[in-house]
């Protein structure tokens, strides 16, 4: 029945809605009600989805708090709404979509805070099989200048002649290392 009824109130709503050409596309493309039989199908199926925004209104609102991993932006309880955590009561509105919200969270200090990472190859060996990997990788993915600059070191350090724009020849790691 909520399933059912909210579906009626999107129809209404985007029956009035001044923004309902916009509204409309992103409900049929992105939109979706899941009807779940737990509250452990719930928090499974909300986990897996990772939305930007979670708006919890159940009588346990506290467990989702406590069990869910994977969101940008929780809102808990029927007194909190999405519009007022996103401009008035939360941290930011920059949140992660499209599932981001498994491997990463909102927008906060610590994003701010300086991080250094680097990558040094140290022999031709690894040099000509890390580049034959790339390589290949890069040209499936159509990057053929990403895929040029592997082949350089393939051809520089592994003496092995990798037509311009094709990806380097696969073989064995037998093969690689003699």
């Amino acid at each position: 029945k909520l399933a059912e009824d909210t579906l009626s109130e999107i129809d209404r709503i985007l029956g009035i809605l001044p923004t309902a050409g916009t509204a409309k596309v992103s409900w049929e493309e992105y939109g979706e009600i899941i009807v779940c039989d737990t509250y452990d199908e719930m928090l499974k199926v909300a986990d897996d989805i990772a939305s930007e925004h979670v708006q919890v209104m159940t009588d346990r609102d506290d467990w989702f708090l406590e069990n869910m991993t994977c969101y940008g932006a929780l809102f808990l309880g029927p007194r909190t709404n999405v519009a007022n955590g996103d401009k008035v009561i939360g941290t930011n509105h920059t949140l992660p979509t499209k599932k981001a919200g498994r491997y990463t969270g909102g927008l906060w200090v610590g994003k701010f805070m300086k991080t250094h990472s680097y990558q040094k190859v140290v022999t031709d060996e690894a040099a000509t099989m890390i580049g034959e990997y790339g390589s290949r990788l890069c040209m499936l993915e159509g990057f053929v200048g990403h895929a040029e600059q592997c082949n350089i070191r393939v051809r520089r350090y592994g003496g092995i002649n990798v037509p311009y724009g094709e990806g380097a020849a696969y073989r064995e790691a037998a093969d690689a290392s003699s």
